[in-house]
């Protein structure tokens, strides 16, 4: 008779339950989105999957006496229609949100009937935000997220158009005083060459500096924003605290207009924070999730890069300069073609990799810079490196965490002093004759078009004080000289600059000069003498070929054959007249090569750690931008002596976070 009974109440039981046992395929499209009664407000509860059986969840909760009708918590009734939220766990139990939300806000990770141990929690949204209204496809009021203190499971829109709004910056700006343009410095190889005889790579350096930051105007930089891509995997574990501490460094040094978004990824990838102004309340909020990470699970880049572009293209505003920073200490698990770079980059958005426009033509659509850092042995340095170099961004090897803050700061130092926006440098051929033949830039984009007779490089951003250098390589023919010395000057080329601003993007040209030397019948020693400037700036484009001619060498497994071709670069180093001068340039290069042989002596090495140091050597080189790279070099007299990375490019407003950063680490903890 009791047996009948208890298959009775069972049946009944389970018929009464249905509702609440929903399979793990009842979910929306994305594993990330929550479940809730859909009778109840828009609160923020957990993710679906189980992996508890029915009659497993029943025996539990049938043995411990809860009653279905009724919230573990308080007692009362589950019953629908009673002005509460009903939250399911992942192991199916239900309760009133409010009490589950009040009873994991004590760190309490435990389902209070069955002991199951969740991997998400409930997190109670604050009960002054209004619910979403929409008007067609676009929210026409999206609250601002206000971060709890407790551990927070995010909900995540269809649309990321919730990013808070800043105030207008460029509205007034006609009538503010315009800040200083980029200036530029020409210089020829000699100062003359024989009429007689014709010149080939006659080289024309050519230096643009972008001016200072000038405090004083009231939009005197170009506000940002910024998405950090986090790896919060498992194998990040001890390294959450030196990582919470950096990007906290990070958002006390941003200013009130420029925003900042948190995307983590792990085996998936979510936002965790939307664009929020760092000021006042986003930044507290900030602080808070960031103070919330934890570490677990596998390394999916690509999810987490997907996730941190959709958060630039889909946010309502746009500040006018917008870069995502990316960190991991491992290579990506989750994707089948991590040996296969080239089919590994396809899987990348075309706002990154935009060789991935299936068109074929250029596409109109912008491409985020992407900034990455891989520390530790472990990570993906050639992924790493490809992603931030195909982007526009910089690779940076970060072989401490220690230097993680440094690093960190270096990169923002640079992004928070942006004054110039998409400078472009043109060149012209003054002379009939003269021909443009080469104009060896890097990675930033160069066209010789009219038949040598014109050229541009597209230089981009420029941070305060940054210097970029360039030779232009030209042909010269030989003049003819009737009977007498040819001492007048020659025109060679004409350069110019067209820049936008960095917060109106209103155009500015900016007129250069005209580059002449003399072209005597018979050369004179001091018509023989070459600039120093120009032979040191060779240097630099050549040690920089030779670099990435010996990493390619060290993949093949050629090692002994990098060796000796870095031994006789090194050795044309030395011999050259800005290298016997004293050059720093020149002392750094040379300090580049031999830590690049030391690195490249066993395959063990480079495997360790060469190949990340050559290819963020590589980034710096060919953006001649500034990149952390490993543990070699002085930062800056008056620096931590104990700390040492490469300093190249790096701008007086870098300089000075970083020094910021290292008196930060080195004041006391409270």
């Amino acid at each position: 008779m009791a047996s009948s009974a208890w298959r009775k109440l069972k049946r009944s039981l389970k018929s009464k339950l249905s509702f609440l046992s929903r399979p793990a395929n009842h979910t929306t499209a994305s594993d990330e989105n929550p479940r809730l009664n859909t009778a109840t407000p828009p609160l923020l509860p957990t993710i679906s999957s189980t992996s508890f059986s029915f009659s497993t969840r029943l025996s539990r909760s049938f043995s411990l006496h809860s009653s279905p009708k009724k919230c573990a918590i308080c007692l009362r009734s589950l019953k629908k229609g009673q002005g509460q939220a009903i939250f399911y766990a992942e192991c199916s139990h239900p309760f009133h949100f409010n009490c589950i939300a009040d009873n994991v806000k004590h760190g309490n990770l435990r389902c209070p009937v069955c002991r199951s141990k969740w991997k998400d929690v409930p997190f109670q949204a604050p009960k002054n935000v209004p619910s979403f209204q929409r008007s067609g496809s676009l929210h026409t009021h999206v609250p601002p997220y206000r971060a709890p203190n407790a551990s927070p499971v995010h909900i995540e829109p269809d649309h990321f158009s919730d990013d808070e709004l800043v105030p207008d910056v460029s509205q007034g700006h006609s009538s503010s005083p315009r800040p200083h343009a980029i200036t530029m410095k020409t210089l020829p190889e000699y100062p003359a060459v024989s009429a007689s005889e014709s010149f080939s790579n006659f080289g024309v350096l050519v230096r643009v500096l972008a001016p200072p930051l000038d405090n004083s105007l009231p939009n005197h930089r170009a506000p940002i924003d910024i998405v950090t891509v986090l790896d919060v995997s498992g194998s990040m574990g001890s390294k959450m605290i030196l990582l919470k501490r950096a990007v906290n460094f990070i958002l006390q040094n941003l200013g009130p207009s420029d925003r900042l978004s948190i995307v983590t990824f792990s085996s998936s990838a979510r936002r965790i924070l939307p664009l929020r102004t760092m000021s006042g309340s986003g930044r507290e909020d900030a602080i808070s999730v960031v103070n919330s990470l934890s570490a677990i699970g596998g390394t999916n880049i690509v999810a987490g890069l997907k996730k941190g572009i959709r958060v630039l293209e889909e946010r309502r505003q746009h500040n006018s300069v917008a870069s995502i920073i990316l960190l991991s200490d491992g290579c990506d698990t989750q994707s089948h073609n991590t040996h296969n770079r080239l089919e590994y980059l396809k899987s990348l958005p075309t706002s990154i990799f935009p060789s991935n426009n299936a068109s074929g033509e250029e596409s109109q659509q912008p491409t985020f810079p992407i900034h990455t850092f891989g520390f530790g042995l472990d990570h993906d340095s050639a992924a790493m490196h490809a992603i931030s170099d195909e982007s526009g961004g910089t690779f940076s090897f970060i072989e401490s965490i220690d230097i993680l803050q440094d690093a960190f700061a270096r990169c923002i130092g640079g992004l928070t002093s942006i004054v110039a926006r998409d400078v472009q440098l043109k060149v012209r051929s003054a002379s009939h004759g003269v021909q443009i033949l080469s104009t060896p830039s890097g990675r930033h984009k160069n066209k010789i078009f009219d038949q040598g007779q014109q050229a541009t490089i597209d230089i981009g951003d420029l941070y305060a004080e940054e210097e970029k250098d360039f030779i232009v390589f030209l042909s010269i023919p030989v003049f003819s000289v009737d009977g007498e010395e040819r001492l007048e000057n020659m025109p060679l080329v004409d350069v110019s600059s067209f820049q936008k601003d960095s917060v109106s993007m209103d155009t500015v040209q900016v007129e250069g000069e005209r580059v002449e030397i003399r072209q005597p019948q018979f050369l004179s020693p001091v018509d023989q003498v070459l600039c120093l400037e120009v032979d040191r700036q060779r240097n630099r484009l050549l040690v920089a070929e030779t670099i990435a001619k010996t990493q390619r060498m060290a993949e093949m497994g050629d090692l002994e054959g990098a060796q000796a071709l870095l031994a006789e670069q090194l050795s044309t180093l030395l011999s050259t007249a800005s290298a016997q001068a004293g050059y720093d340039l020149c002392n750094r290069l040379e300090a580049e090569l031999k830590e690049t042989r030391k690195r490249m002596e066993t395959r063990e090495l480079y495997e360790r750690s060469g190949r990340a140091y050559v290819l963020s050597g590589m980034s710096s080189h060919s953006w001649q931008r500034a990149a952390t790279r490993g543990l070699t070099m002085p930062i800056s007299s008056g620096g931590n002596s104990n700390m040492s990375t490469t300093t190249s490019y790096e701008t007086p407003s870098m300089t000075s976070m970083v020094m910021k950063s290292q008196n930060l680490n080195m004041a006391p903890r409270e």
